[in-house]
């Protein structure tokens, strides 16, 4: 006798458009491992295949712009999408199509969908992940479609010439950044290495927040920042305030770098696996 099972309530969705990273620890794989973690159904626009391990990028080659825009397309007019990220972007011609795709189905600030828009500019080796076009496009095409954005200190030079060096600059940083036009500002200093503790900071124009956490002595934080803008995605298409969602993925991010691991002869990546129970289960 055949037995009907009705399944699970369909989860939020949620959407990267994001480049691949064949080693799988940033891109969208991270995207997606950080989704799952986070009990949102995960989709993604692919903008770009990247030749990869935990030594650094060899190789990347680009998605045609239309073929990204159509992916965003596909997956919003079907399954829906209820908050939408972005990752490695790589042209400014990539660029400009996402922000006409997204207007199209309603991702973005002054639609129904938040849109969290991660500037990736480099690798965490250093190695270039945009042309010298795409950053001007950013400015113009996504930061004022932005719910929210996350430059890591590196991209906040990069984009507004602030060399930020010490806590107290932080606030320079976030109001330059907010005036390209998103919504909301997080400027994240991981990488001031020189500060005993992670204090990101989250401005919407008027007020500061300041988010400290604990500073790990590792190396293996690759994907960190895929991640933090990932979990913060998800919990913004569960419904979650932007400061609330902030919150979690801060929490979230914290968690995968203190559980962060080896992996090949480099850098290693944060780590989603400590939400996953016992595997040994399985």
């Amino acid at each position: 006798m055949t037995q009907h099972h009705a399944g699970a309530p369909t989860p939020p969705r949620t959407l990267t458009i994001a480049g691949s990273d064949s080693g799988g620890g940033a891109g969208l794989q991270a995207d997606l491992r950080t989704f799952l973690g986070c009990g949102v159904h995960g989709m993604t626009a692919i903008t770009a295949i990247t030749v990869q391990n935990s030594l650094g990028v060899t190789g990347i080659v680009e998605i045609a712009p239309e073929v990204v825009a159509a992916q965003i397309e596909a997956v919003a007019t079907d399954i829906g999408v209820q908050a939408a990220k972005t990752g490695m972007l790589a042209n400014a011609e990539i660029i400009t199509a996402i922000g006409k795709a997204c207007d199209q189905v309603g991702i973005g600030r002054d639609g129904r969908t938040p849109f969290v828009v991660d500037p990736v500019a480099a690798s965490m080796h250093g190695d270039p992940l945009l042309r010298d076009n795409a950053l001007e496009a950013f400015k113009r095409e996504l930061f004022p479609r932005a719910t929210l954005v996350t430059p890591n200190l590196d991209e906040v030079r990069l984009l507004t010439g602030l060399d930020v060096k010490h806590r107290t600059e932080l606030r320079d940083a976030a109001v330059a950044m907010h005036a390209f036009g998103p919504q909301w500002t997080l400027i994240k200093s991981g990488h001031l290495s020189s500060d005993p503790q992670c204090v990101d900071l989250l401005y919407d124009g008027k007020t500061f927040l300041e988010l400290p956490g604990p500073r790990y002595d590792t190396v293996h934080t690759h994907g960190g920042g895929d991640t933090l803008a990932s979990a913060i995605t998800s919990a913004l298409a569960k419904g979650s305030t932007v400061v609330e969602a902030v919150q979690f993925g801060k929490r979230y991010v914290r968690e995968a770098v203190r559980q962060s691991y080896p992996l090949g002869g480099g850098v290693g990546p944060v780590s989603g696996l400590w939400r996953v129970r016992d595997i040994d289960e399985v």
